[in-house]
C-alpha cells in the first residue's frame, strides 16, 4: 500500500456487495432496467391516490366494468372478480 504526500495510505474502495462489476453491454442494460423498475415502484408508492389508481388499477378495472355493463349478469360481483382474475396483468405465465 502506498501513501500520499500527507502520509495517509491510499484507500481503494472495495465492492461492498459480492456481485461482480458490470462489464458487458447486456449487464449494463439489465442493471439500468432494474434500476428504472425500482424507481418506478418508489414513484408509484409516493404518488397521490388518484394517480396511483389511474396507473395501476383503472387500466384493468375499466374494461371489466364495461364487460359487466354489457353482460349484466345476475351476480355482478362474482362476474367482475372472475374478470379481474382472468385479466390480471401481473399474473405469472405458467
Amino acid at each position: 500500500m502506498s501513501t500520499d504526500t500527507a502520509g495517509a495510505p491510499d484507500v481503494v474502495p472495495k465492492n461492498s456487495n459480492s456481485e461482480p462489476p458490470i462489464t458487458t453491454p447486456e449487464a449494463v442494460k439489465a442493471a439500468e432496467v432494474a434500476a428504472l423498475n425500482v424507481q418506478k415502484k418508489v414513484f408509484l408508492q409516493a404518488a397521490p391516490i388518484r394517480q396511483y389508481l389511474e396507473s395501476t388499477v383503472v387500466p384493468t378495472l375499466m374494461p371489466g366494468l364495461q364487460a359487466l355493463c354489457k353482460e349484466r349478469p345476475d351476480n355482478p360481483i362474482e362476474f367482475l372478480a372472475y374478470y379481474l382474475l382472468q385479466n390480471n396483468p401481473q399474473k405469472t405465465q405458467n
